[in-house]
């Protein structure tokens, strides 16, 4: 019995240090996104003539980049181990940087789109430190790992736009150039975390399942995993639309400062880190559906402020809402799809969820500028409604088929 705990400890606290580097690691690289959304559409808008519809299309990129390091990151993890994977996408983000800033010196619009398609392979590759962090942890300590990485983003809320804000006119009068620039040295401290890093093999840690592996069709056709997936979907794609088009709505539709639309940017990415030092709580005292559904009734009240007017207050409680939403909902749903498979089964099972995840957030940054140079601002908010609608009738659905089983 003593032995059994005191290996237990040692279980934990290995996990607690691993945890501790990746959530560290994960608030340096993250901080790109903020970077790039903050200042990627307004860019895009200002190297383009008449047609201004495409202004969004290198978020497009970086988006479709998310989609492809999450395929390329689960292959360098199997040949490499998963800390030099992370390394590899800590360098093509450093590249990445630096071919957007050329682009920018350039004005080639479509060489930007390239840059920040590469800085988006290296955010996939970051998206991963969440599931490496719950593969490394005992189960009960799961939700609690996912959430201090996701909590780590509250840096990068703070890191991104303030980079932006501070190195903007570094290369003046070439805007915007210094703060893809600074993603160099970002990536190289993030580098030295992953080197401390000390992960269980994943072949070790698969060792004793003695069942038959499923197969992929066979565990993504489960309820659990299928509302899990369209939940995580649902909540990130929304959250991505109405967070491409804000800085367009903010500064091309009413006139507000760029400094403006980056606080705002700012706020949000705020609002969708900050709640994660208690949802790992939340989770364990309530459930995962039942945060799920409390994070996409707050992406509703996101939609009902932002239909109220276009003040400042309209877009920076909406951008709030749309974090916290965001917190809630992902986080939850990455708990029931990691709850969906078993562990020697991780790396088919995450690499299909995120490849979908993000090929569709993709779609939803693209959609975001046509929407808005189409129909407007209003227009984004009303697809909030039949999204979120869909997604809590499969959360009740769960929670719903849960119930005899919990009594």
């Amino acid at each position: 019995m003593t032995v059994a705990v005191e290996g237990l400890e040692r279980e934990l606290s290995a996990a607690r240090r691993n945890v501790f580097l990746l959530a560290a690691a994960q608030a340096i690289l993250a901080s790109s996104g903020p970077i790039v959304f903050s200042v990627g559409g307004l860019a895009g808008y200002q190297m383009l003539g008449d047609d201004k519809s495409l202004a969004t299309a290198p978020l497009t990129g970086f988006n479709i980049g998310v989609a492809l390091g999450a395929m390329l990151v689960a292959i360098l993890a199997r040949a490499l181990g998963r800390a030099n994977g992370f390394i590899a996408g800590a360098l093509l983000g450093a590249s990445g940087g630096l071919l957007a800033a050329i682009a920018l010196f350039r004005s080639d619009f479509w060489l930007m789109a390239a840059g920040f398609l590469m800085i988006g392979i290296s955010a996939g590759f970051t998206q991963k430190i969440r599931f490496a962090a719950a593969d490394a942890s005992p189960s009960f300590y799961k939700p609690r790992a996912i959430s201090w990485i996701l909590a780590g983003g509250v840096v990068s809320a703070v890191l991104g736009p303030q980079l932006v804000i501070f190195t903007k006119d570094l290369f003046e009068p070439v805007l915007f150039a210094g703060a893809f620039v600074a993603l160099v040295p970002l990536s190289l401290a993030a580098i030295v975390l992953f080197l401390m890093l000390r992960l269980p093999a994943m072949s070790a840690s698969r060792a004793g399942h003695a069942e038959a592996v499923r197969p992929l069709a066979e565990i993504v056709l489960t309820q659990r995993f299928l509302t899990g997936m369209v939940c995580g979907i649902a909540t990130y794609a929304l959250m991505t639309f109405m967070m491409t088009g804000a800085p367009l709505a903010m500064v091309i539709g009413c006139g507000f400062s760029p400094e403006l639309a980056t606080l705002g940017i700012q706020w949000h990415v705020l609002a969708m880190f900050a709640p994660s030092f208690f949802t790992g709580m939340l989770i364990n005292r309530f459930g995962s559906e039942k945060v799920v559904a409390a994070g996409l009734l707050i992406l509703m009240a996101c939609a009902a402020i932002a239909h109220m007017g276009i003040a400042l207050w309209n877009f920076w409680g909406a951008l709030i809402l749309l974090g916290i939403g965001w917190n809630f909902g992902f986080i939850g749903s990455t708990t029931i799809v990691a709850s969906s498979y078993r562990p020697h089964e991780a790396d088919k099972v995450q690499g299909f969820h995120d490849i979908v995840l993000f090929g569709t957030v993709a779609l939803a940054s693209f959609s975001s500028g046509k929407v808005f140079n189409a129909y407007g601002w209003q227009t984004i908010n009303l697809v909030f409604w039949p999204v979120t609608g869909v997604s809590l009738l499969l959360v009740l659905m769960l929670l719903y088929r849960a119930r005899p089983h919990a009594r």
